[in-house]
């Protein structure tokens, strides 16, 4: 069967050992072929697509682990991509976006819209590939101490269970919020160290897998997304509360719940 226009396929894996098969969106085939490229001769197993099209068609007919999202794209932008991921069958896919120098509201509406990381126009193809290792191995990482096996996938916390396996959130009458990566991680992170202070440069580091910068925003911008997610009042939160000059604190005790509960 021919390939979708739009996109170029990767080659078949060694089904021994699964090889990360990332998916490069850019409306810039120069760019597209060169991160190709790189990221291949580093191991990686890498598709190529123009635009939202060609995506969504090698998404519907192959397994990606991550995808790389250029920003700046015409007709339907890197922005509303990540956005449409987010809410469709792909929602736990993660996100990279390629965002425009020093330009923090592409920065913060991409977070917003769930991509997991981002890197700023010019960069390195190596600091992208650390990006995009860093990213994977946090999809894949279970936390230390609250490793979730078959008897029991799902953490219990003040009116909601975390169900770790489908990533999304239950309430007391078993409806499913979804989340994205990003907003799991940071819940799995605040679980994981319930009623100890993190702070900002803390919790970057365990979820994006990267230093604070400067007026860096996105870990407010994540604890605000997954407050709402719980229904939690910044003002008067039952579960994130700010401590002042020193971060965040989750403060409702954590169980693991086992297959019976």
């Amino acid at each position: 069967m021919a390939a979708p226009r739009g996109f170029a396929p990767a080659s078949i894996e060694n089904t021994m050992n699964h090889v990360p098969h990332i998916l490069v969106v850019d409306d810039d085939s120069d760019i597209r072929q060169m991160l190709a490229d790189y990221l291949q001769r580093n191991g990686l197993r890498v598709s190529q697509a123009d635009g939202g099209r060609a995506m969504r068609a090698l998404m519907d007919t192959h397994a990606v682990d991550l995808v790389v999202l250029d920003v700046m794209m015409p007709g339907e932008d890197g922005l509303s991509l990540c956005r449409n991921l987010r809410a469709g069958k792909h929602r736990a896919v993660p996100v990279v976006l390629l965002t425009a120098r020093d330009d923090e509201t592409d920065r913060i509406i991409g977070l917003e819209m769930g991509a997991d990381d981002y890197v700023t126009k010019p960069f390195s193809s190596r600091e992208l590939l650390a990006r995009i290792n860093a990213v994977i191995r946090r999809t894949q990482m279970l936390p230390p101490n609250l490793q979730v096996s078959e008897a029991g996938r799902q953490l219990a916390f003040g009116e909601w269970r975390l169900d770790t396996t489908a990533r999304h959130l239950l309430d007391a009458q078993d409806t499913a919020y979804p989340l994205s990566g990003a907003e799991f991680r940071l819940l799995r992170v605040f679980l994981d160290h319930a009623n100890r202070v993190l702070s900002r440069d803390q919790l970057l580091s365990l979820t994006q897998g990267r230093d604070a910068e400067l007026f860096d925003r996105s870990i407010d911008l994540l604890v605000s997304r997954v407050r709402q997610r719980l229904g939690d009042d910044a003002r008067e939160p039952t579960y994130i509360k700010t401590v002042r000059s020193e971060g965040y604190v989750f403060s409702v005790p954590v169980q693991l719940l086992g297959p019976e509960e």
